[in-house]
């Protein structure tokens, strides 16, 4: 299995992923998150120029975000500058559009829109909002086409499955794995978590720090997905946090920190109990259970494993995330 990272791209992403190539990582995964992170290019082309091995890419692309032609202008520009390690994923948008007060795109619309970006970096003319465009970059604004990089498709259910494997190179899933997984020959796993000390107190500053993140993703997702966020330890004093802003800006209050830190309802969920769910609604445990998690995760049909750090020392969670995994 191939163990890479994960960054939410911030201005640091650049110094973290050259710590990672240093490490020994594969390769690097940039989150697509505007409303909350500097522009996803902008970072990666900084990382291009700190890095000399390690793979990048922006994963996931949201396409709702962007015109495909301004997509697919990027991935050539970081084509030309990291030639031979850009990779680009695909997915109809978690945080990414739910932050911004609207739901999960259509697959209908990710697969014309995945075609008409493919089709572009092939150098064709391809329709898109009724009008027809190509790539006209000259020489020295772009890498001849065809620019061919690996674009691979973030789904969980059968109709984005089924798209994944007409359109894409591979799968990168978050939160399950699914049964069609072996069907894939590349397939990514985004997890987040911290690598805990034998006897390490849950509730120290740094196992907050590191795993809070990860650990509170799951009661912004339950409550986005209409679930009971009341039946988790700390669930009830998240709400009565939650629900203190009217419900039209809601959305804003539930995102605000998310998978960096802890927000005001995340901090009183944690105090009220949700430190102890950090084994069970994160990626995280000693190294020993890191271990058996990637094992678990190769048997379902994962070959690559991305993981997103946290906390103020990316270094120490970086190096014993690997260390832990690497022994799987």
């Amino acid at each position: 299995m191939d163990i890479s990272c994960a960054t939410p791209t911030t201005l640091d992403s650049p110094e973290h992923v050259a710590i990672a190539e240093e490490l020994g990582y594969k390769r690097a995964w940039f989150y697509d998150t505007p409303q909350q992170s500097p522009d996803v290019w902008m970072m990666l082309a900084l990382t291009a120029q700190r890095t000399e091995r390690i793979g990048l890419g922006p994963g996931v692309l949201v396409p709702s975000l962007r015109h495909p032609m301004v997509n697919a202008a990027a991935t050539a520009a970081l084509e030309a500058m990291a030639p031979g390690r850009v990779a680009v994923a695909f997915g109809t948008g978690f945080s990414s559009r739910r932050a911004m007060g609207d739901g999960p795109l259509k697959w209908a619309f990710m697969e014309a829109y995945i075609k008409a970006f493919k089709g572009l970096l092939r150098g064709e003319v391809v329709e898109w909002d009724g009008s027809r465009l190509r790539m006209l970059h000259p020489e020295g604004h772009a890498p001849p086409r065809p620019v061919e990089v690996p674009v691979i498709i973030g789904a969980l259910g059968p109709k984005g499955g089924a798209i994944a494997k007409q359109q894409g190179d591979g799968l990168i899933a978050v939160a399950g794995v699914p049964d069609f997984a072996k069907e894939f020959s590349w397939v990514t796993y985004l997890c987040f978590g911290t690598v805990l000390d034998d006897g390490e107190d849950l509730q120290s500053e740094r196992v907050r720090d590191a795993a809070g993140p990860a650990t509170m993703i799951t009661y912004h997702g339950t409550y986005e997905y209409g679930g009971s966020v009341a039946d988790f330890p700390g669930g009830e004093e998240w709400l009565a946090a939650i629900e203190q802003t009217p419900t039209h800006e809601r959305h804003l209050a539930v995102h605000h920190q998310h998978q960096v830190g802890l927000n005001s309802a995340d901090r009183a969920a944690w105090n009220a109990g949700a430190h102890a769910m950090i084994e069970s609604f994160s990626f995280s445990g000693t190294r020993t259970k890191i271990r058996d998690k990637v094992a678990q995760l190769a048997d379902r049909g994962v070959t690559e494993i991305a993981y997103q750090p946290a906390g103020p020392d990316i270094r120490r969670e970086l190096s014993t995330f690997l260390e832990a995994a690497s022994a799987a």
